[in-house]
């Protein structure tokens, strides 16, 4: 058995398509990718895409909230919570910031995103939130993160790095990456610092 068919065997259907999905969006851009190229490059009918996904829009939404949950470390180390969240919160936001899949949206169909900068929480983001959520918790009880409802300092915390991902270019000539993930960690490490 080849080392591709070992491969495809592990995979899940599931993860099949969002594979296929993630190599049209690269290839094509979100507005020419369509089901029926992500059921070919999948090596599945078309039907089994449409039995799981009624659109495009809606496998996309699966695939983003799948890269950013692979994104999201584990934060349960022996450091003080604290450092793990803000380590945490600045290797995700300048790993989505530079991650192709984010960047060929945002560039070529920011509209797929404006929902979930403006109108709701996103599966990805709801995740975000329980996992800083958890760590803040965790912080305040070893007392280096502030008091405060955890959820609200949570939904905050991606407030602020949301930000500094998605409006990252727009500040660029003003704030080079480097300096932005500089100034990333000093703004959500003074935010979570016991006051």
């Amino acid at each position: 058995m080849s080392i591709r068919n070992e491969l495809s065997d592990s995979l899940t259907v599931d993860d099949q398509i969002l594979d296929a999905t993630r190599s049209c969006v690269l290839d094509f851009g979100l507005r020419r990718t369509t089901l029926a190229e992500v059921a070919r490059r999948a090596g599945v009918s078309r039907p089994t895409v449409y039995r799981r996904w009624p659109d495009t829009r809606a496998v996309v939404a699966d695939l983003l909230t799948r890269e950013i949950r692979i994104a999201i470390p584990d934060m349960d180390g022996d450091e003080p919570a604290r450092i793990q969240v803000v380590r945490a919160v600045v290797d995700v936001a300048t790993g989505m910031r530079e991650h192709p899949l984010f960047v060929k949206i945002l560039r070529s169909d920011p509209d797929l995103l404006m929902t979930y900068v403006v109108d709701r929480l996103g599966a990805s983001q709801r995740a975000i939130v329980e996992a800083v959520a958890r760590a803040v918790a965790a912080g305040q009880s070893d007392g280096s993160i502030r008091a405060g409802e955890p959820v609200h300092i949570a939904a905050m915390v991606l407030l602020i790095a949301q930000s500094a991902v998605q409006s990252a270019a727009m500040v660029a000539e003003l704030l080079p990456a480097t300096e932005l993930t500089a100034e990333l960690e000093i703004a959500v490490d003074s935010y979570l610092a016991p006051r």
